[in-house]
């Protein structure tokens, strides 16, 4: 029941937001009592840090397989960027805008271990992309790296980019685009260019 209720409230918090949800709706949505919901989680807060972690999980498993597929680095943005969508269902609700607002302490939380996740997976990706010739072999692999993590996570920005006027599919792909060209390689420019035309 525990993880009926992480999945239900993960889809809803996904669709309409962190704090238009209620856990009546909860309750509702899964045909159980408010109560029921209570037996596993002591109130809302106790319930959104149990979904955001299960995403973190879900989504962390999902990036170390792809890695492990051993592609090229510039496919492997590309898979790891339609696996995150996949999962966040094109964040129609803004959900990292709404943790920051009304749940910093897991926002701030939460971001730290996204860096590390991927601080680690992109310098992985610059060393393989270097001794592939599809990257510059001059580029500051630390500094790069940490400059894709304020990018990718800047763009999820609502203040900035509002999401009635973005798409976050664009968005992240743009992004992509970005960060490639600053530091493909031709080589790395013509498999850069092969996946923008299959997108």
């Amino acid at each position: 029941m525990k993880e009926t209720i992480i999945d239900k409230s993960c889809e809803l918090f996904l669709t309409l937001g962190f704090k238009s949800v209620t856990m009546d709706e909860i309750a509702n949505a899964i045909g159980v009592s408010k109560k029921t919901i209570y037996k596993y989680f002591s109130n809302k807060t106790d319930l959104v840090t149990a979904v955001t972690n299960t995403m973190f999980e879900k989504i962390s498993c999902g990036i170390d397989h792809v890695c492990g597929d051993n592609m090229n680095p510039i496919d492997e943005i590309f898979a790891i960027k339609k696996l995150v969508l996949d999962h966040l269902k094109d964040e129609k609700s803004s959900p990292q805008h709404q943790l920051q607002k009304y749940y910093p302490r897991l926002f701030h939380s939460l971001k730290q271990k996204q860096f590390q996740l991927m601080q680690k997976c992109v310098v992985e990706n610059l060393e393989k992309g270097i001794e592939m010739k599809l990257y510059r072999k001059d580029i500051n692999i630390d500094f790069m790296s940490r400059i894709y993590f304020i990018g990718v996570t800047g763009i999820k920005d609502n203040d900035m980019f509002p999401i009635k006027n973005y798409v976050m599919k664009t968005l992240m792909t743009q992004y992509l685009e970005y960060h490639l060209r600053a530091i493909c390689t031709p080589k790395g420019i013509l498999q850069l260019e092969k996946q923008l035309n299959e997108y």
